[in-house]
């Protein structure tokens, strides 16, 4: 049997790699929840009915989107149970890996979504597509660009 430089089998490094991906995901499960959450209580605000068909186009579009995150980050125990005992865990870690950074930049859009709908309605439009926007830049560099540095440097 094969171990790496931490003495581990492929079988244990997968076993830890897919604890490690559970963690993850409790974290971002409990920050989409929250979020899906408030989304979904707007509607029955009294002044729900005040917004514009942009403001409500954009609503509609962060539901969706929180939808698809929450799917998202479920997925892999979907998997991981569809496929439990059957010796695939190497390609259940490798599948969950990439279904969680496609929630990853899916919940990015939907953290910069629900900024820019926010201040659009407190602020204006401007606001509401400046702070959007700062959002949307201000995680690529901290969930995209301050790893990638990191990974470069190590």
């Amino acid at each position: 049997m094969h171990t790496d430089d931490r003495g581990e089998s492929p079988a244990q490094r997968a076993d830890r790699n897919w604890n490690e991906l559970l963690q993850e995901l409790r974290v971002m499960q409990t920050g989409v929840q929250i979020l899906t959450g408030f989304l979904l209580t707007l509607p029955f605000q009294s002044r729900f009915a005040d917004l514009d068909d942009y403001q409500r186009t954009v609503y509609l579009a962060l539901v969706v989107t929180s939808v698809l995150a929450t799917a998202l980050i479920v997925a892999p125990v979907s998997v991981h149970r569809s496929l439990f005992r059957q010796q695939m865990k190497r390609a259940i870690v490798t599948l969950a890996d990439r279904l969680t950074r496609i929630a990853l930049a899916v919940l990015a859009v939907v953290m910069a979504g629900a900024a820019l709908l926010v201040f659009d309605v407190v602020v204006g439009r401007t606001a509401g597509i400046v702070a959007g926007s700062g959002v949307l830049v201000g995680l690529a560099v901290v969930w995209v660009l301050l790893p990638e540095l990191l990974r470069r440097r190590g």
